[in-house]
């Protein structure tokens, strides 16, 4: 029996503690822009979905969840893709533009990687798809090759 076949990922869902806040700080970082909210029964808007421009048709989400996001500070959930290390440079650029404490540019298992944290301290990644080319499987941390028989 073959298992079925996936086609893509629908949406992301971030936990956050102030949807207001993230909402602007998604925005001014990633051009995220709102197109669906989700009202609880007395109309209070706990969720949020949208667009963010590179992701084509991956939504991002945005939920309230306090515990949830004070349980994933320091966690990476999710990397986002750039292209190379051009790019990873560009974000580095854009970020200190705004004000966004990162890393320095990171030679990656095998991508360049950017990395920063959102206003509740969940950490984003930016990791290149270009690679560059050095093995790295034998530092601690870092990923290596496996074979399946």
């Amino acid at each position: 029996m073959t298992n079925p076949i996936l086609s893509g990922i629908h949406h992301v869902k971030i936990p956050v503690s102030d949807l207001t806040r993230s909402v602007q700080w998604y925005g001014q970082v990633f051009g995220f822009a709102v197109t669906t909210e989700f009202p609880e029964a007395d109309g209070t808007v706990l969720g949020v979905a949208g667009t963010v421009p590179g992701l084509g048709d991956t939504q991002l989400a945005l939920r309230v969840n306090r515990d949830a996001a004070q349980g994933c500070v320091g966690f990476d959930p999710v990397s986002f893709a750039v292209d190379d290390l051009a790019d990873v440079h560009a974000w580095a650029a854009h970020l200190d533009t705004l004000g966004v404490a990162h890393s320095p540019v990171i030679e990656a298992t095998v991508g360049w990687l950017l990395v920063f944290d959102d206003p509740d301290g969940i950490s984003l990644h930016l990791y290149s798809w270009a690679g560059h080319g050095v093995d790295h499987s034998d530092r601690p941390g870092y990923g290596r090759a496996v074979t399946t028989a």
